[in-house]
């Protein structure tokens, strides 16, 4: 495997963070320091769960970029790249968090003192560089945004949006639409720690990356999964003859072409490293962070329908066994904690269903949606919007957690996009607010029309990972930023609309006269 990616240059502070990596490399990949290491080994397994549960694992700062509304169009690319450093900011403060336990041990305000309010500071000037750049481009800035500086830190174990070790979450992505309620019980997985090995961060339970997850606490079994415990759509009428009830299915592959990189062409454009994971991509093949609409107009596509050079792009899923991918001393890849082997799905579906309440409109070109949130650990479940499942049980879906599936099932990731579009935009200065997801009757918010939903099925062979005395082996996890401790919460998908005319036409046409097409 190989990232198919142009050269490009790398910012001086992201060569400094890779050589600073590439010194703690080992194993399978960055063997962050294990936070679970602790000073009273000797006192036994239920101390050693108190003193690491109540040490920080992470660092949880606000999104600005979550709370931007009104940005000019001019200003939007010098605001994303400030957007950028704040979250290469973010994975600098984490990888000292990690590689500083010691210190941490001797002085309980070093975390403080030395990572979190250098920190603060930091991100002061970038937040009044943005300010400054949204005015300039005739722009009102919040000055609330100031507020946003400081982060903090919070453990492992600590449920989005601040809660405790609880299975049910609410994971049901905005508007209380298309995505119901994203919970499910505990099935008696909330483990007290839910961690590793005990040490520090080199031993055989650590999966190669340490402190940096997935646990036990993240997995469940699918038996313990309630059966439809999240009210999952379909897109499609409820009651015979209303709404349009058609579909239309693109073929596009399984990424047989090895596309990956670990850019962010919608919310990093021009932004080397944005996303600080690496992506799956089938679709169009032109897509790096440096490409255009009119590169990405012009690019092939692995699409059977050639009129569809749309991207679909999602975090790809490893398996932490130990494997040493193409990636293993990148940033976004095992430099940044992201290691084991990539598991590209047995099968990619892909399909567009229409509206509960009427017809659909046509999407305009290059329309950006992105559902989910890649930091819902620290964000909160707002915008959580994808689920796990297995094939067999797929009226058993869960938000928050991964499932362990039965010998002969496979993993299922789903992914079920925002359908109501603004009417203007193809995108938002906080890449969110040009959509929206349909309310709890199907219909569209009031000044939004509907579009047909995407929805994208993801089908996997994983083998299941042994969960044993609140320890997990040879897991697997979605990639995600550093600090985003690879929670399943943090799973989403994205998409770019570069279809045709003419075949765009011809998706509207077949979904409200309600025709099945490919």
């Amino acid at each position: 495997m190989g990232r198919n990616t142009r050269k490009r240059r790398t910012p001086l502070a992201t060569k400094a963070v890779a050589a600073t990596a590439a010194l703690a490399l080992g194993g399978g990949g960055l063997v962050w320091a294990n936070f679970y290491a602790s000073a009273h080994e000797e006192n036994g397994g239920h101390n050693r769960t108190k003193a690491r549960g109540a040490q920080v694992a992470t660092i949880d700062c606000p999104d600005i970029g979550q709370q931007l509304s009104d940005v000019p169009e001019r200003a939007r690319g010098e605001v994303d790249g400030e957007l950028a450093s704040l979250d290469q900011q973010i994975t600098d403060a984490y990888q000292r968090l990690v590689t500083t336990r010691q210190a941490q041990d001797g002085d309980p305000r070093f975390v403080q003192n030395s990572i979190l309010g250098p920190l603060e500071d930091r991100r002061k000037v970038l937040i009044d560089r943005i300010k400054l750049e949204i005015s300039r481009a005739g722009g009102r800035a919040d000055d609330g945004l100031d507020r946003l500086a400081g982060c903090k830190g919070r453990p492992a174990d600590q449920q989005p949006g601040g809660g405790q070790n609880g299975g049910d979450q609410n994971g049901g992505g905005q508007n209380g639409g298309d995505q119901g309620d994203g919970g499910q019980g505990d099935g008696g997985q909330d483990q007290d720690g839910g961690g590793q090995d005990e040490g520090d961060g080199q031993n055989p339970g650590d999966n190669g990356n340490g402190a940096a997850g997935p646990f036990a606490e993240d997995f469940v079994d699918i038996d313990d999964v309630r059966p439809n415990s999240r009210d999952l759509p379909n897109g499609l009428a409820a009651d015979g003859d209303t709404g349009s009830t058609g579909s239309f299915t693109t073929q596009c592959g399984v990424n047989e072409n090895d596309l990956f990189n670990s850019d962010n062409i919608i919310v990093a454009p021009g932004v080397d490293n944005g996303a600080h994971h690496t992506h799956d991509y089938v679709g169009n093949q032109g897509n790096t962070a440096f490409a255009s609409d009119e590169d990405l107009a012009g690019a092939d596509t692995t699409c059977r329908n050639q009129g569809d050079k749309s991207t679909y792009y999602w975090p790809v899923l490893r398996l932490q066994d130990g494997t040493q991918e193409f990636d293993a001393n990148d940033l976004g890849g095992g430099a940044e904690g992201n290691v084991g082997r990539i598991l590209k799905a047995d099968q990619a579906e892909i399909r567009f269903v229409g509206n509960k309440q009427g017809d659909v409109v046509a999407m305009p070109k290059f329309l950006r949606i992105i559902t989910g949130d890649a930091k819902a650990f620290t964000n909160g479940l707002a915008n959580a919007n994808t689920s796990f499942s297995c094939t067999g049980f797929e009226d058993r879906q869960v938000t928050d957690k991964y499932v362990l599936c039965p010998e002969g099932s496979q993993v299922v990731r789903t992914s079920n996009f925002q359908s109501c579009w603004d009417g203007q935009n193809i995108d938002s200065a906080n890449h969110r607010d040009h959509v929206a997801f349909v309310q709890q009757d199907g219909s569209c918010p009031n000044g939004f029309q509907a579009i047909p939903q995407l929805q994208v099925r993801l089908v996997y062979d994983v083998p299941a990972p042994t969960v044993e005395n609140g320890q997990v082996r040879n897991p697997y996890a979605v990639d995600g930023f550093p600090e985003q401790l690879h929670k399943p919460i943090t799973d989403h998908n994205d998409f770019i609309n570069v279809m045709e005319e003419d075949l765009m036409n011809r998706v509207v046409e077949c979904i409200n006269s309600g025709e099945d097409c490919e």
